[in-house]
């Protein structure tokens, strides 16, 4: 097996994202074979173009939907009580689905679906003011380095429990705080690629237009469509991602291995509320498993994940 160097991406598609570790007490013969039993899991959920094509139907219909609203809003025809909520679930869900377009998962390169790929990508992040080039940057160099309090640009989310954590989802967005974007310039700035200057211009440009459009749109008398509509479920829409596809599956961010910087737990909200972060172990091995069968996947490496010592104990299937 290849060893991944830091700063390198692995192609969709060819194994575990990280290296594999040697800590586990088993014999190499023994890890070898677990190793094949799990890519041949793997291999049976990855994902297929496709078949993901409910993904761009859901993210092209939800913003174009969501775009529908303002003039249905400005127009009182839809009251802002149906457009909020809907919203709120837009800008959680878009990150879903845009995070399968930064593993590729839509459409690999050179096959066609990755102009829907990179479509859906490009859209389903508008309304976090997140732009796709820095998502998928900030997302691949987490599956590098994940849990390095350095060059982990999600470990800003760390906190000691769950109602801090939900605090520091609002903390780290704030003036003044040394959180969230000063450390995605940072790690921005040690990557220094023309790809990282590009992300950062187009996080820029965004924020400005929109910046803009909340301006112009309150000023002409729009206040509350905006806030109800944009701001505030982009605000609700980033503390709910960061708590349950940052915090959650990384508390409490103390392993950086194959099989210990995630963690199997298990929540009352369940699996789909979750957005599926229950089983997020199964994403960080093999990161072409789609999201909607990681749970599937889990059930049949379970045996193997516990064999390699993943702590499989707090959910039951």
């Amino acid at each position: 097996m290849t060893t991944l160097q830091p700063g390198t991406v692995q192609s969709p598609g060819t194994g575990p994202a990280i290296t594999l570790g040697e800590g586990d007490g088993l014999d190499a013969h023994t890890r070898r074979t677990l190793l094949q039993q799990e890519r041949a899991i793997a291999r049976k959920y990855s994902s297929s173009g496709k078949a993901m094509w409910p993904y761009t139907v859901a993210t092209l219909g939800c913003f174009a939907l969501w775009l529908a609203f303002w003039p249905l809003a400005m127009l009182d025809i839809m009251p802002l009580w149906i457009g909020f909520p809907l919203s709120c679930i837009f800008a959680a869900g878009g990150y879903i689905t845009s995070h399968e377009a930064m593993h590729s998962n839509i459409g690999r390169p050179g096959t066609p679906q990755r102009f829907w790929n990179e479509a859906v990508g490009e859209v389903a992040t508008i309304i976090l003011i997140f732009p796709f080039s820095m998502a998928r940057m900030m997302h691949l160099h987490h599956h590098y380095y994940t849990n390095d309090p350095e060059k982990d640009p999600d470990y800003t989310d760390a906190a000691p429990g769950k109602y801090s954590a939900w605090y520091k989802t609002w903390l780290n967005r704030q003036p003044g705080v040394d959180g969230s974007i000063h450390h995605y310039k940072r790690v921005l700035e040690r990557i220094g690629t023309p790809a990282a200057k590009k992300a950062l211009r187009d996080t820029m440009l965004l924020q400005l237009f929109s910046m803009a459009f909340f301006f112009a749109m309150s000023w002409a008398g729009y206040a509350m469509e905006v806030a109800l509509l944009w701001w505030l479920p982009r605000h609700l829409g980033l503390s709910y991602i960061r708590y349950w596809l940052s915090w959650a599956p990384h508390h409490p961010r103390t392993g950086t291995g194959r099989y210990d910087n995630t963690r199997v737990f298990k929540t009352w909200i369940g699996h789909w509320l979750s957005m599926g972060m229950q089983y997020h172990v199964v994403h960080h091995l093999y990161p072409e498993v789609p999201n909607h069968l990681t749970r599937s996947a889990y059930r049949e490496m379970k045996p193997i994940l516990e064999a390699r010592g993943v702590d499989c104990s707090a959910l039951k299937d």
